[in-house]
């Protein structure tokens, strides 16, 4: 009698015990951590054991198995696979990892199917696109991270973006995401704020979002605004990025707005101070400077004096001597010393002189002029006084007795 107690005792144990199949999600206890490179755990209501590799413990980088899980610890678990051999310390290979994942891939299915977005960081940047970690392996393909081509996507690691889901197939570990669709709602929704918003000579702050050679780019909060080259400095610039660099804050001044065509121009250097302020400081009269040579006309040369500041030297200011053109002694890109000799702020005209830096010859052209004139039609001496007299002498300033013509020839 006591025998067959005994038999059907073990014959319900044996019933009680838990048939484990691939793919089957069970409990493990933690027994032993073996190495500090797989965890041994005791399948609950089997009585086998089985063997979880650090890899498989979690989605993210193992450093440490020690810091992931412990000893007397119950995970749960899926079965990836039966072990042939003792030589594992277990008869199965469990994963803690793979079961995570699936509860990723369910989350990201139910958002799918209701038509939400997800957030994931970028991982790294290959051939053709993005990786992001989504909880799963998440690829973006290079056409669909944003609304403009981008030449480096290294810029996008790190960053933690919001996607549109374009497909997943959890059989296939495969998820395919979209950033751009994102962006374009953002953009609209901003167009529509700002183009209702902004108008010409306001004073913005923006943001360099990316650059060509022909300028940069300006974010607006959401709307990208084109600062010409020309519009950057008053120094000569010949690319955008010998003086901006993607991410750098701005101040901009809207030049125009285009709600049609979406368009937006922008200026950075008439937020900063104009080159003709403080002119009267920077170059008051008999005031040296040092400037180039930009351009030559028959009535004379205009010289650069500060960024944005040229002045006229007359033809009759270049030499003592008799010079035809201003060809026959300057060139442009040449470096010359200038005296100033008048200043005109309100038309933004500067008088210069090179002659008056250089010592007057004691036979030159201009006073063989004068005695010339003065045997071939002698005036009496009070009307020729201004004529022949030193300035100092005379009352008159240089810049008195060609004021008109400098104005003139400035025209």
């Amino acid at each position: 009698m006591a025998e067959n107690e005994n038999n059907n005792a073990m014959l319900e144990a044996l019933d009680s015990i838990k048939q484990v199949k691939v793919g089957d999600v069970v409990k493990g206890k933690v027994l032993q951590i073996d190495d500090d490179r797989q965890a041994i755990v005791g399948i609950e209501d089997a009585g086998v054991e089985g063997v979880v590799p650090a890899n498989q413990l979690t989605t993210k980088p193992v450093d440490d198995i020690n810091d992931v899980v412990k000893v007397g610890d119950v995970l749960d678990l899926v079965v990836i696979s039966k072990i042939g051999s003792d030589k594992e310390n277990g008869s199965y290979l469990l994963s803690h990892r793979r079961l995570e994942a699936m509860k990723v891939w369910d989350d990201i299915q139910k958002k799918f199917d209701a038509g939400e977005t997800i957030t994931a960081k970028v991982t790294q940047s290959v051939k053709g696109g993005l990786v992001v970690d989504a909880g799963v392996r998440g690829f973006v393909p290079a056409s669909m991270i944003t609304d403009h081509y981008v030449e480096d996507l290294n810029q996008f690691k790190g960053q933690e973006l919001e996607f549109k889901i374009i497909e997943i197939e959890p059989s296939e570990n495969r998820l395919i995401l979209s950033h751009k669709e994102i962006v374009k709602k953002e953009h609209e929704e901003a167009a529509k704020k700002i183009f209702s918003e902004l108008a010409a000579g306001d004073v913005v702050d923006g943001k360099v979002a990316r650059m060509t050679n022909f300028g940069a780019f300006i974010d607006l909060g959401g709307v990208d605004g084109l600062v010409h080259v020309s519009e950057i400095s008053y120094d000569h610039v010949d690319k955008p990025s010998d003086v901006l660099k993607v991410g750098q804050d701005v101040k901009v001044k809207v030049l125009s707005v285009d709600p049609e065509r979406e368009r937006i121009s922008l200026s950075i250097k008439q937020t900063l101070p104009g080159p003709w302020d403080d002119i009267e400081e920077k170059a008051a009269v008999d005031t040296v400077l040092t400037g180039t040579v930009k351009r030559l006309t028959s009535f004379g040369a205009f010289v650069e004096v500060f960024p944005g500041v040229e002045g006229l030297v007359h033809i009759s200011q270049i030499s003592h001597k008799h010079i035809a053109t201003p060809a026959d002694v300057l060139k442009p890109g040449q470096e010359v010393k200038v005296k100033v000799i008048n200043v005109d702020p309100e038309h933004q005209r500067l008088g210069l002189s090179i002659k008056a830096l250089e010592e007057k010859p004691a036979d030159s052209d201009d006073d063989n002029h004068k005695r010339n004139n003065n045997r071939g039609n002698r005036r009496p001496r009070r009307n020729n006084f201004a004529a022949d007299a030193p300035e100092e002498e005379n009352g008159f300033t240089l810049g008195d007795l060609i004021g008109d013509e400098l104005k003139n020839a400035g025209k």
